[in-house]
C-alpha cells in the first residue's frame, strides 16, 4: 500500500472521493472496502492500475511518463516547462490522473505517481534509472566513487555530499557539455546513441577496461554505468542533459483530426433494421445446418475453409457472415464441440434462445461479439485467420473491437467516417497501449462485422451500435458463458426491439409458385418458408420459390399436407396452384419407403429365424423379417449380440462389408425445461429458465459515504487477533482458530458453520466485541457472527 496515496484520500472531501471512485469501480466491487487504507491498496493494485491505464487517452499517459521522467521534481509548473506547455493546458490533464487515482498532489504541491506505475513504466521517454540508483548501488565500492569523484574534479568528502555533487553535475547540461570537450574521439557518438536510443545498450565488456577508449572514458565520468559485462546503461539525468535544454517529451493534447461526411439518418436507420433481423435468422438457420451435420474440426484446430463454404451454400450465407456468425455461437455456447457426433453441434442453450424473442436473441449475439477476443474478419497478410482458431492477440483484438465503435460513437449524429487510416490515428489517440499495426489490420475487419450486425451502416453508427458502444466495462471476457449486464442493459434493450419492429411476419404468395416477403422477414417466418421453399433471393425483398422436392422436404421432416397449408394460411393467402402442389405432393409421399436398421440377422435355417423373430424375450429388439434368411434388428449389432447370447442362442459377429455411413442425431435435455419437437419443426419449452438478474452498479457516493463514516468510528484495534480468536471462539480446535485469524488480518476466503446448523462463506473480517463483522457472500453484504457461536471453519477454494 503506498502510504502517499492514503494521506491524499483522507485529505479529499466526499464530493471528490465519490469522483474517485466513479471512476475507479473496480475498488468498491464485493466485498467493497470499508476502510481508507484498504481502498488505498485496491486503487494500487498493480492489474487495476494496467486495465484503468487502457481506458485513457493518450495526454492523460504522456503526463504521466512525463512526471516519471522528473520523479521528485514533477509538479504543475516543471511539468509544463518540459512539456513545453502552458500549465493551463496542462491542468486538465492532470485532473483525469488524479480522478482515477493515478497520481495525486502531495503537500508541497508536487506530483506523485501511484508506485505500479512506475514499477510498469521503467523506462519514460526511453531514460534510465535516476543517478542516485547507481550512486546509492551496493556495486559502486566507495573507492569507485572516490575515482568517480575525481574523475570530475571534485574535492573529497562524506559518501553523501559526494553524491550530491556529482548528481548536480551530471545533471547541468553545460558542465555535461564541458566534459564532452574534453572527451576522446567516439565518445560523443557513443553518448549520443545512449541518450536516444537507450536507456540499456548491449557493449563489448572489453573496451571498458581499455584506457584511452570512449567507453572506458565515458564510464570512469559516471556518464555511463556497467550492470554486467556485457551491458551498460545511461542514467536518466544524463541522457536529458545530453539531449539538451530544448528537449520536449511528446504531449498532443488535441486529438488528430478525422475526415467525415454527413449522411441521411433515415437511410442508416433503415439499414439497421435491415441487418439486425436477417443476422439473426441466419444464425438460426446455420445451427439448424450443424444440428443435421455436425461441424467437424481440423487437426491443428479450428474450422476449414471447405466446411465453411459448405454451411455458407447450405444455408443461404455468404462466407463472410458464416465465418462470423460461428465464432459468435461459439463464444455466446450456441455451439460446442460434441465427443460423439465428431463435431460442432448446437448446445441445449440454443434450444432455449431460439424459443425467446427476436430481440433477445439478437442482443445474445451482440454480448458475444463484444466480448469475442478474434477478429473473423481480419485480415493479416491477405489472409483470414482460421476460423474458430487461436489468436495470439486475442485481448487486445477485443480492446480494439470496443476501441473502435467507441470512437464512432463519439461522432456527432448523422455522421460518417470518411477515411479509416483517419479513424486507426483517433483510435490510438484515445486507446495509446493499443498496438498501432494491430489495430490497422482490425479496423476494416471490425466495420465489416459491425456492418453485418447492424452496428454501423454507410460507416456511420447506428443507435444499435451507439448502444452498444457505451457497454465498454459491462463487456466480460470470451471465458464468460454470457455477459448479462450487456444482453439486459435497457438502452440496447430498446434500441434491439426497435431494430427488430419492422421485420415482416406475413408473406404475398403468387400464382407462380413463389413467396414474397417486402421487408426483412421474421426468424419464424423465414424458418417456415425455408424447409417448404428454396429462396432465390434476399435483401429489402426476399423471394422463395415453392417446387415438388422442396415440398417433399417439408413432408419429410414430419408435415402433413393439411398442417403445411394450415400453418402457411396463417402467414398469406394460399392460392390455388399451390394448394393443389401440396396436396398432389402429399398424395404421392410414402408410397415408396426406406427403412434404416441397426443390424442384420442372418441364418440358412428359416425356422431357426422365425423362432427368434417369435421369441417372447427378444420383443425389445424389434425384430423384423425381412426374407425367409434375414432379420432386421432395431439394436446395434452389439446389444443384439448379447441379447441372443443370453437367451440360449450363439450367434457371431460379422465385419461389415459395405460403406454405409449412419449419422445418429445428439438428443439432450436442456437443464432449464425438457424441450419438445411439435410437427412442422415447431418447439415449446416446459419449465422455462429463471430470469438472468443483473447485479446493479456500485453506488460511488454511498461508498464515499461509508468510508468516511467508518473513517470516524474510531481506531482499528491491532494486534489482538489471535488472543480474542483463542479466548471467545472457545469451541474451535486450534487449528480452525488459526485459519480464522487469517481471515481477519490476510481477508481469506473460508466457510464457518454456526451452532444452529447455519454455513456461510466469509472473508474480509474484523473484530468488535466478541463479535465477527466478515463479508457474507450468500447475503452479498457485511453481516456480524458471534465468535462463540461458531463451531467450524473450514478453507474455502475459489
Amino acid at each position: 500500500m503506498d502510504d502517499h496515496l492514503l494521506g491524499w484520500l483522507k485529505t479529499l472531501d466526499e464530493e471528490r472521493l465519490a469522483r474517485v471512485l466513479a471512476n475507479r469501480l473496480d475498488a468498491i466491487a464485493p466485498p467493497w472496502p470499508r476502510r481508507l487504507d484498504t481502498l488505498a491498496q485496491r486503487l494500487g493494485n498493480g492489474f487495476a492500475v494496467m486495465e484503468v491505464l487502457r481506458r485513457l487517452p493518450l495526454p492523460a499517459l504522456e503526463v504521466a511518463e512525463a512526471s516519471l521522467v522528473l520523479g521528485d521534481q514533477a509538479g504543475p509548473q516543471s511539468l509544463a516547462d518540459l512539456l513545453g506547455v502552458p500549465a493551463s493546458e496542462l491542468a486538465p490533464w492532470l485532473d483525469v490522473l488524479f480522478d482515477h487515482a493515478l497520481a495525486w498532489p502531495d503537500d508541497e504541491g508536487r506530483v506523485r505517481i501511484v508506485g505500479a506505475l512506475a514499477r510498469w513504466w521503467t523506462a519514460p521517454c526511453g531514460l534510465g534509472e535516476p543517478l542516485a540508483h547507481y550512486l546509492n548501488s551496493w556495486t559502486v565500492s566507495a573507492d569507485a566513487l572516490r575515482g568517480l569523484a575525481r574523475s570530475l574534479g571534485l574535492p573529497h568528502g562524506p559518501k553523501r555530499r559526494t553524491v550530491t555533487r556529482i548528481s548536480e553535475i551530471l545533471s547541468d547540461p553545460a558542465r555535461v557539455a564541458a566534459l564532452l570537450e574534453r572527451a576522446p574521439a567516439g565518445a560523443g557518438r557513443l553518448l549520443e546513441e545512449f541518450a536516444w536510443d537507450g536507456p540499456v545498450r548491449d557493449v563489448d565488456g572489453g573496451r571498458f577496461v581499455v584506457p584511452g577508449t570512449p567507453e572506458k572514458w565515458a564510464a570512469d565520468h559516471g556518464l555511463v554505468f556497467r550492470p554486467s559485462w556485457n551491458v551498460a546503461e545511461m542514467p536518466r539525468e544524463v541522457a536529458l542533459a545530453l539531449r539538451g535544454p530544448d528537449y520536449r517529451p511528446p504531449f498532443t493534447p488535441v486529438p488528430p483530426d478525422l475526415a467525415t461526411h454527413p449522411v441521411d439518418p433515415e437511410g442508416v436507420d433503415h439499414l439497421m433494421t435491415l441487418a439486425a433481423p436477417h443476422v439473426v435468422e441466419r444464425c438460426a438457420a446455420m445451427l439448424e445446418n450443424t444440428a443435421k451435420t455436425p461441424l467437424p474440426l481440423l487437426k491443428a484446430g479450428g474450422v476449414g475453409v471447405r466446411e465453411v463454404r459448405r454451411v455458407a451454400k447450405e444455408t443461404g450465407c455468404d462466407e463472410d457472415e458464416t465465418r462470423l456468425l460461428l465464432e459468435i455461437c461459439a463464444v455466446a455456447r450456441l455451439l460446442a464441440w460434441d465427443e460423439p457426433a465428431g463435431g460442432l453441434v448446437p448446445t441445449e442453450r440454443f434450444d432455449r434462445w431460439r424459443l425467446d424473442d427476436a430481440a433477445a436473441r439478437l442482443r445474445v449475439l451482440l454480448a458475444a461479439w463484444w466480448r469475442m477476443e478474434r477478429s473473423s474478419l481480419r485480415r493479416s497478410g491477405g489472409k483470414y485467420g482460421t476460423v474458430l482458431g487461436d489468436d495470439p492477440s486475442g485481448p487486445a483484438v477485443a480492446r480494439a473491437r470496443r476501441a473502435v465503435l467507441g470512437v464512432l460513437a463519439g461522432l456527432p449524429a448523422s455522421t460518417a467516417c470518411a477515411d479509416r487510416a483517419g479513424l486507426v490515428r483517433l483510435t490510438h489517440w484515445h486507446a495509446p497501449l493499443l498496438d498501432r499495426a494491430l489495430l490497422a489490420e482490425c479496423v476494416p475487419g471490425v466495420l465489416e462485422e459491425a456492418r453485418l450486425l447492424g452496428l454501423v451502416a454507410q460507416d456511420a453508427i447506428t443507435d444499435l451500435g451507439r448502444a452498444l458502444a457505451a457497454l465498454d466495462a459491462d463487456a466480460g471476457d470470451e471465458t464468460d458463458d454470457s455477459s448479462p449486464a450487456v444482453e439486459h442493459d435497457p438502452v440496447l434493450v430498446e434500441c434491439s426491439t426497435r431494430a427488430l419492429a419492422s421485420v415482416r411476419r406475413s408473406a404475398l404468395f403468387g400464382a407462380d409458385l413463389t413467396a414474397v416477403v417486402t421487408g426483412p422477414p421474421s426468424t419464424e417466418l423465414a424458418e417456415l418458408l425455408d424447409r417448404v421453399a428454396e429462396r432465390e433471393s434476399r435483401g429489402a425483398a426476399s423471394v422463395w420459390r415453392f417446387s415438388p422436392a422442396s415440398v417433399r422436404g417439408a413432408l419429410d421432416s414430419g408435415y402433413t399436407a393439411e398442417g403445411l397449408l394450415a400453418d402457411l394460411g396463417e402467414v398469406g393467402t394460399v392460392p390455388q396452384p399451390l394448394d393443389y402442389l401440396v396436396r398432389d405432393v402429399a398424395r404421392r409421399h410414402g408410397e415408396v419407403t426406406v427403412t434404416t436398421v441397426a443390424c442384420i440377422v442372418q441364418a440358412s435355417d428359416p425356422a431357426l429365424l422365425a423362432e427368434i423373430a417369435a421369441h417372447r424375450r427378444l420383443g425389445r429388439l424389434g425384430l423384423r423379417l425381412l426374407a425367409p434368411t434375414v432379420l432386421a434388428s432395431a439394436m446395434p449389432a452389439d446389444r443384439t449380440l448379447a441379447a441372443l447370447r443370453e437367451n440360449g442362442y450363439a450367434p457371431v459377429p460379422v465385419e461389415d462389408t459395405g460403406e454405409i455411413t449412419i449419422r445418429r442425431a445428439r438428443i439432450e435435455e436442456p437443464q432449464g425445461g425438457r424441450l419438445i419437437l411439435l410437427p412442422g419443426g415447431q418447439v415449446a419449452e416446459l419449465e422455462p429458465p429463471a430470469q438472468v438478474l443483473v447485479e446493479p452498479p456500485p453506488d460511488p457516493r454511498e461508498h464515499a459515504r461509508r468510508l468516511f463514516a467508518a473513517e470516524g468510528g474510531g481506531p482499528r484495534t491491532a494486534g489482538r487477533t489471535w488472543a480474542v480468536i483463542g479466548r471467545m471462539a472457545s469451541r474451535l480446535p486450534t487449528a480452525q482458530q488459526s485459519l480464522l485469524g487469517f481471515v481477519v488480518d490476510r481477508g481469506v476466503r473460508a466457510g464457518i458453520t454456526l451452532a444452529d446448523g447455519l454455513t456461510a462463506t466469509i472473508s474480509h473480517g474484523e473484530l468488535r466485541s466478541g463479535v465477527l463483522d466478515a463479508w457474507c457472500e450468500e447475503a452479498g453484504d457485511y453481516l456480524e457472527f458471534p465468535l462463540a457461536d461458531i463451531v467450524e471453519v473450514r478453507g474455502a477454494y475459489a
